[in-house]
């Protein structure tokens, strides 16, 4: 098993920055992605940002040149760096990992990313206002 919690979340102005946290614990040797992904009020999950075993990652259109995956993440933790947030960023953000060695490089997250992610964390909200 997989265990994911989330941290970071907040409140902030539009044009703010926040920066989220998972940590994960278990069986980590195994977890080769790790995903960001969002579900604002009364709508879908959708992905946010993926990085893989590779280290490669991709983003959501919506995000792109405004949150970062660093690459250099502190062993078992994946931050996601958001920067220049919007109202439409207003969310609850998840992290979630899944086991095998799958490519996230290619800029933009494929559609439905979340369908592969077998484990969760529990979420973290996220309010910007305008």
């Amino acid at each position: 098993q997989v265990q994911l919690v989330e941290s970071g979340g907040g409140s902030v102005q539009a044009g703010g920055s926040l920066r989220l946290s998972c940590a994960v614990s278990g069986y980590t040797n195994s977890v080769h992605s790790i995903g960001w992904f969002r579900q604002p009020p009364g709508k879908e999950r959708e992905g946010v940002a993926i990085i893989d075993a590779y280290a490669d990652t991709c983003y959501a259109n919506s995000v792109k040149g405004r949150f970062t995956i660093p690459k250099d993440n502190a062993k078992n933790t994946v931050t996601l760096q958001m920067n220049n947030l919007k109202p439409e960023d207003t969310a609850v953000y998840y992290c979630a990992a899944k086991f095998g060695r799958e490519w996230y490089g290619g800029g933009t997250c494929p559609p439905r990313a979340q369908d592969d992610f077998a484990y969760w964390g529990q979420g973290t909200q996220v309010t910007v206002s305008s």
